[in-house]
């Protein structure tokens, strides 16, 4: 008997799909057993990869780490052993740039089982209550915080994610160049807008990520909408929580739609696993389409497959979760890969966090955004 050694995140997302999966991989190859153990979201953002591909033999990873995971040969390369047709197939039905996120220095060291991104969520019954439609721009997204009816993820990492994506919007690429992360007019549009939406809702913001936010979005009538969190298709499924949440894409601001932060996850095979092989076929079974699309899918899964976004049997589990929301997935912007990025996404989120705290004014925060920058970047650059 082969035993391999999984790591997941700890949410019905994250982890059931997979026990699913290898539930029916061991089925079909009797001889494989595959256990999957779970670490808290924070630490799906953070830990160190590296003493997790030391132990596991499988890992679920953020895209962010892969450039330290190629310069540390930390993962197996899929493209030296998985068919070129296969990995034609993953590109072609790629959602968003899910696919092309785990491509890093000529080789595809992840598959993209699962795709996500920042999206619009609502309670649509209480929006009715309230007789307010659904938001369509930011003007309509602040009227309805300061009446008292927004909230959105705001611990460091999210702040971070969602600085990053006011700063697009206001004409510029973040981190685009080694010695700065943004020009300062920039920034302090970006940096102030995000402000005005935390001060407008509940503080408890600043505690809560995406998921502690759709919780309490099901768990009461408090909260009508949610302008940006990275989506979880399972709190738009029946019976899944208290109360049922709808998702859109985002909206405008400026004329053109929030363009929000690739996120997702892509499954990773450890280069010290003792059995590659085997490792790597059950890493491309999950991610192929019949299986995305189907029990993937059907376990609470967010699949990384296109096919599976467009199906419509997906979508009626989902209530229409997957093309309600694919356009934003599509237009997603994809953050660096460098080595040692995942240090200066965690610094970067505090000093943000800092300033959503009034802890900081916004010349000490700009200041310190692009020290932290410089910090990380020029030691790739150097």
């Amino acid at each position: 008997m082969i035993t391999l050694q999984g790591i997941t995140w700890n949410h019905t997302r994250g982890f059931v799909p997979n026990v699913a999966t290898a539930q029916r991989y061991h089925e079909l190859n009797p001889d494989v057993q595959i256990q999957w153990q779970t670490r808290s979201l924070q630490a799906f953002a953070d830990y160190s990869i590296a003493d997790l591909a030391e132990k596991f033999d499988l890992l679920v990873i953020d895209h962010p780490s892969i450039g330290e995971a190629a310069k540390h040969g930390l993962f197996a390369p899929l493209d030296a052993t998985l068919p070129r047709a296969f990995l034609d197939d993953q590109a072609a039905n790629s959602v968003g740039s899910s696919h092309t996120s785990y491509h890093y220095d000529g080789h595809q060291w992840a598959l993209a089982c699962d795709a996500a991104t920042p999206v619009a969520s609502m309670r649509v019954d209480v929006l009715d209550r309230l007789g307010v439609p659904v938001p369509t721009t930011w003007d309509d997204v602040m009227e309805l915080a300061k009446a008292g009816h927004v909230a959105v993820p705001a611990i460091p990492i999210d702040s971070l994610m969602n600085l990053y994506m006011f700063w697009l919007n206001e004409g510029e690429t973040p981190c685009a160049t080694p010695d700065r992360f943004g020009s300062d007019d920039v920034g302090e549009r970006a940096l102030t807008a995000l402000r005005e939406l935390v001060a407008a809702c509940d503080p408890v913001c600043l505690t809560r990520n995406p998921i502690q936010t759709y919780e309490a979005m099901t768990r009461s009538d408090s909260i009508a909408y949610c302008p940006f969190a990275y989506g979880y298709s399972n709190y738009s499924r029946p019976g899944y929580a208290t109360r049922r949440l709808s998702y859109g894409n985002l909206v405008t601001r400026h004329g053109e739609r929030l363009r929000s932060t690739l996120g997702g996850a892509g499954v990773a095979v450890s280069a010290h696993s003792k059995h590659l092989d085997v490792a790597v076929d059950y890493a491309r079974f999950m991610s192929e389409a019949s299986i995305q699309k189907g029990i993937y899918v059907q376990s609470g899964g967010q699949p990384g497959h296109r096919q599976a976004w467009q199906d419509e049997e997906a979508n009626r589990l989902a209530n229409g979760y997957f093309l309600a929301t694919l356009q934003t997935l599509d237009e997603a912007w994809q953050r660096p890969r460098y080595p040692g990025y995942i240090d200066f996404q965690n610094d970067a989120g505090h000093v943000v966090h800092a300033w959503l705290r009034g802890e900081a004014d916004v010349r000490a925060t700009l200041d310190a955004l692009n020290r932290v920058h410089r910090q990380y970047a020029s030691e790739v650059c150097a």
